[in-house]
């Protein structure tokens, strides 16, 4: 129960609910164990006044009086019903819904710290896991929450008002009728835990499952390239009849539940009759007690049947929240000490920075300094894994230097207020991201506010236009998975037109033109140039973009800055950019 005190400050949240609803609770089981007595009455009268039913005197006042009587108690009895279920829906409305309003909060806390989690964390854990602790645990969390509170309350009252109303009737008969019991809670329990057991395997069976399936999906391409549909299927038929029999085995456990619940159930209602017949001939009790006790005994079925079900929703509960409270608990790198805005100028400078990846001990960075200043135009060129990626992910702050330091406009990055830096800088990833939504709102993305006019624009400008409006929707056009529609191309260009209506600071390209021809290239570079006025503009490249005038070019090689300066001074420096430059010339 340890990790479950994490959710006490909902409970405070919503202590009003869960108050009315224990007082529902409360009235609804006074109700439901109030109503038998009025049954059993019924029967105690007719089997005191027998021979007056059997005489034949069919209009005797006695008799209309008698049989009034009775009509009345069934009445009642229906009428106590009727109240007794209204006060069990309204007992649900309150504990249930309360459990529900709970699950939307912690749901959207564990959304929320996600987003302040920095890079690491990502590459720490895979989706799937982020995924299922947003989703499947925090539905067995709401399990405890709600039914597994309100069946704890309703068994502890409904067990209490019952066995008092059956110890006011008969004490040994309550003791013969309770033997059962205990067996009974154990034997659910240990069927229950067979079942939680169970259960999880088949959790993981089906995460394998739909992951397998996602990756299929995802890879459709690369699947049907390399002609591998046969393997796909072998491979996911495999896992899908290990899901099968791992069901077939949950589904035989589950039968003995209800056989083994509806046997001692059985026993108890036995030992009712027998016992209390017993008691009856010796005068102890009345048939109307009999009754009453039928009654108490299938009162008790659910609750006592319960308690297996409820002690396996804790542990579940508790498990799952444990795996939520470890990530609730993980703490971003990445922090502002202020919350002031900051208006960046494009300005950048690196002071003997270095930078090793934590997760997998690589050096990307070696000792650089540089400055940028305000409106310059920088090529960053060198081999793949040079650390020219991480250079530009370290200017939008979603890692922290090992050492050194950086400086935006002049100040500490680490003085400023990331996400508000972040606003000011369009960046254009390596890696394009898509989401499965409209091209509109793609490109929309990074300034929800701008208009559809301003959106066909900019597309126009990045050369991507022509080709939307020949989609059937144009620029209502659904994209699938991650852009699967699209091109590379034109997931690229798209990128950029959702960094340039962001209208930045600076712009980070980061080797975003590398799936587009050199005719393409050559018109962006024309059409974005009223843009790049008075920004500043980093461009990570392979190659030498001819049409496009640099003020510095840097190149790295292993992490280290080994050539520095204007394209006429790395051209008589003869090394990295001078090669680089006369092989892309004579092609």
């Amino acid at each position: 129960m340890k990790e479950l005190l994490y959710l006490k400050k909902y409970f405070i949240k919503y202590k009003k609910r869960l108050l009315i609803g224990s007082v529902f609770v409360i009235l609804s089981n006074v109700f439901k164990v109030w109503s038998p007595q009025f049954l059993g009455d019924a029967v105690d009268l007719i089997s005191n006044n027998l021979e007056l039913f059997t005489t034949g005197q069919e209009n005797s006042a006695e008799k209309l009086s008698i049989s009034k009587t009775i009509m009345n108690f069934v009445l009642i009895y229906f009428v106590i019903a009727l109240i007794s279920g209204l006060f069990t829906f309204l007992m649900r409305q309150s504990i249930i819904v309360m459990s529900r309003l709970i699950e939307n909060d912690l749901r959207n806390e564990i959304y929320t710290h996600y987003q302040v989690l920095d890079q690491s964390f990502y590459k720490n854990n895979n989706t799937g896991d982020l995924m299922n602790r947003a989703t499947e645990d925090v539905s067995k969390v709401r399990m405890f929450l709600g039914p597994a509170v309100m069946y704890t309350i309703n068994v502890i009252m409904l067990f209490s008002f019952v066995i008092y109303s059956m110890l006011q009737i008969n004490v040994s008969l309550t003791f013969w009728v309770l033997l059962p019991m205990p067996f009974l809670i154990f034997s659910i329990y240990k069927v229950q835990s067979y079942i939680n057991v169970r259960s999880k395997k088949i959790q993981e069976k089906l995460s394998d499952l739909t992951t397998q399936a996602q990756e299929f999906y995802s890879g459709i391409r690369v699947l049907k390239s390399f002609v591998q549909e046969k393997y796909a299927k072998e491979v996911y038929k495999t896992n899908s009849e290990e899901y099968k029999t791992a069901s077939l085995k949950l589904a035989r456990i589950e039968a003995l539940f209800f056989p083994l619940m509806v046997l001692l159930i059985g026993v108890s209602t036995v030992l009712v009759i027998f016992i209390g017949g017993i008691k009856m001939n010796e005068g102890l009790i009345s048939p109307g007690d009999i009754l009453k006790f039928i009654f108490f005994v299938n009162m008790l079925t659910w609750p006592i049947s319960s308690v297996g079900w409820v002690a396996t929703l804790i542990q579940t509960a508790a498990a799952s929240q444990k795996r939520i409270n470890y990530f609730l608990k993980t703490e971003s790198s990445i922090t502002s000490k202020s919350s002031l805005d900051f208006d960046f100028d494009g300005s950048i400078s690196f002071k003997n920075v270095s930078f090793t990846y934590k997760d997998t001990g690589v050096q990307a960075l070696k000792n650089i300094s540089f400055e940028l200043k305000k409106g310059e135009r920088w090529a960053i060129m060198g081999k793949t894994g040079s650390g020219k990626t991480s250079l530009a992910e370290l200017i939008c702050r979603l890692y922290n230097v090992s050492s050194g330091e950086i400086k935006v406009s002049n100040k500490n990055i680490k003085d400023v207020n990331f996400s508000n830096l972040r606003s000011q800088i369009g960046f254009i990833p390596q890696d394009v991201f898509l989401f499965s939504d409209t091209i509109e709102n793609n490109i929309k993305f990074s300034n929800a506010d701008i208009t559809k006019e301003a959106v066909v624009n900019i597309a126009k400008e990045i050369a991507i236009h022509k080709e939307i409006i020949k989609f059937p929707l144009a620029y209502d056009t659904l994209l699938g998975e991650r852009g699967i529609t699209l091109s590379g191309g034109q997931k690229q260009r798209i990128a950029m037109a959702r960094a340039m209506i962001k209208d930045p600071s600076i712009y980070i390209f980061d080797d975003s033109f590398s799936a587009l021809d050199t005719r393409t290239e050559k018109t962006i570079f024309k059409n974005i140039e009223p843009y790049l006025k008075n920004k500043s503009v980093v461009m990570i490249t392979h190659r030498i973009p001819v049409h496009f005038k640099f003020d510095k070019i840097l190149i790295l090689n292993e992490g280290e800055i080994t050539e520095f300066g204007t394209h006429e001074e790395l051209l008589n420096q003869q090394g990295y950019y001078y090669n680089i430059f006369n092989k892309q010339r004579k092609m």
